[in-house]
């Protein structure tokens, strides 16, 4: 087999993005996957003619002008059928059975949320215009180091939590404004700049992908393979071959066939990078030990469920749904009651107003699922579907107050657990979100692309941000130590 200028080690969309990047500036990779489907966490299946999403919903800022369409376009996604959003009301969030809208734009935002608390304007104004720097902000992420940078930094070195405290004097609305989180692990120790540039894409604009997010993996791949490179499946990678000078110089697949490049990218959870290379001596100890050690956050668990047809109409908006007000706290349950849920509905594919599925997901702690960890998928024991049919049963018994009719329109239901993550993307832990960020101690939290060997590169939504614009941000980060990130910034304006 030719010698690869890149080898990457991952198909999901990190992985993907990396490797048509330099595919464009005529670099010669090959992505390899260990399982039969490419795309990680963009993975779909399909039951009975449905076609369902494991861990793709909705993405934000993909209106012309911004972040996030600024990138899809230079990564040849925005043909995709993308369904925007209810621009009034995108996003619903109920606690304690009240409800409280969601609308797109910084101002329109902010006036809605005053309808319902107008004695906190002043501090919804003061809030809002946080999320709107930050937005104006994220391109010069990509700029060289100055003051911008600097106002990133200063961010991500705050609470997010002191934040909404000191600025939002209503405890209520401080849930409120915190509701759409299960994007993200809410806990003290999240730095402000996670939580305000991820609510800010999402508040510039939302869109839902019509027919699954495996087509934003597939569009990837087939641009990777229409340059050159190429994208192997059931290709799992089971060790490095390491040279005398410290670099990497092949990549064992499957325990057999080696695989050569001059650099390499690890896609995967960067503590399952680290067992990688632990019968090699490219990699100190303390530095393996060290990653490996970092707190990852919570999983989710899904129901996935069809529904019967003409049964439920769709819902251009999510809802998030919570029986208490003790939002914040959601990192430490560990009672996996569905108190908190978000509710996604299937833009419908054939034409009428009525969908054919919707999604419930929940957190749920690893230690819920750990004692089967190494278990086989479908071989996992009575004990395991009944925790599964359970759950289930909490979160559609959550959904139903808020879903007419839900119990009677059900064909199926399809579940999936943190260890269901953990199998099919070798996620450490089942991790919805990767390493836990802490903005007390970012130096061991915030990971670079860089790592102690000099060919060896890190990117996925472990290292600065997660989410769909988190991980294609860290791809130019990544991308930005072959090439440059002027070269990379020069290319992206030209879209």
């Amino acid at each position: 087999m030719p010698k690869f200028d890149t080898v990457i080690i991952g198909a999901g969309l990190g992985g993907l993005e990396c490797g048509l990047i330099l595919a464009k500036h005529g670099k010669r990779v090959c992505v390899v996957e260990k399982d039969a489907l490419i795309g990680g966490s963009l993975q779909t299946f399909r039951r009975k003619g449905l076609t369902f999403d494991t861990g793709f919903h909705y993405v934000g800022g993909l209106d012309e002008g911004q972040m996030l369409h600024t990138l899809f376009a230079y990564f040849g996604l925005m043909d995709l059928p993308w369904v925007k959003m209810d621009t009034d009301f995108f996003d619903e969030v109920i606690i304690d059975g009240k409800s409280y809208k969601f609308a797109n734009g910084y101002d329109h935002f902010c006036e809605t949320l005053s309808e319902a608390f107008p004695d906190q304007k002043e501090n919804l104004r003061t809030y809002t215009n946080l999320l709107r720097e930050v937005g104006q902000n994220t391109i010069n992420s990509f700029a060289p180091k100055d003051a911008d940078v600097v106002y990133t930094q200063s961010l991500f070195a705050q609470s997010a939590y002191e934040y909404l405290c000191k600025t939002i004097s209503n405890p209520l609305l401080r849930n409120v404004l915190s509701g759409t989180s299960l994007k993200m692990e809410l806990n003290p120790a999240l730095p402000l700049y996670t939580f305000a540039q991820i609510n800010s894409s999402f508040i510039q604009s939302a869109y839902r992908l019509r027919g699954g997010g495996m087509q934003i993996a597939e569009a990837l791949r087939k641009q990777i393979e229409a340059l050159g490179g190429e994208v192997r499946r059931n290709a799992e990678v089971t060790d490095f071959v390491a040279t005398e000078d410290g670099k990497i110089a092949s990549v064992v697949i499957n325990g057999s066939e080696s695989i050569d490049a001059d650099m390499f990218i690890s896609d995967v959870h960067p503590a399952t990078t680290m067992k990688l290379l632990h019968n090699s001596h490219l990699v100190r100890k303390i530095y393996s030990k060290r990653i490996e050690s970092l707190d990852n956050t919570f999983g989710i668990f899904t129901v996935n469920i069809a529904l019967k047809p003409n049964m439920v109409k769709y819902l251009n908006r999510n809802i998030y749904a919570y029986r208490n007000e003790d939002i914040w706290q959601l990192h430490d349950n560990s009672k996996n009651d569905a108190s908190a849920i978000l509710i996604s509905f299937a833009p419908p594919t054939d034409g009428t107003e009525y969908t054919r599925n919707i999604d419930i997901l929940t957190p749920m702690r690893w230690e819920t699922v750990s004692q089967w960890y190494g278990t086989k998928i479908g071989k996992r024991g009575e004990d395991y579907e009944k925790l599964k049919l359970e759950m289930a049963k909490l979160c559609i018994a959550e959904a139903s107050k808020y879903i007419d009719k839900l119990d009677e329109a059900i064909e199926n239901i399809y579940c999936s657990t943190p260890l269901t993550y953990a199998d099919y993307t070798a996620t450490e832990h089942g991790s919805a979100y990767g390493i836990r960020k802490d903005y007390n101690k970012l130096m061991f939290t915030l990971l670079t692309p860089r790592t102690p060997v000099a060919n060896l590169l890190l990117t996925g939504q472990s290292l600065n941000l997660h989410g769909i614009l988190g991980v294609s941000m860290t791809s130019i980060f990544t991308c930005a130590e072959i090439l440059g990130m002027q070269t990379l910034v020069d290319d992206i304006k030209r879209q």
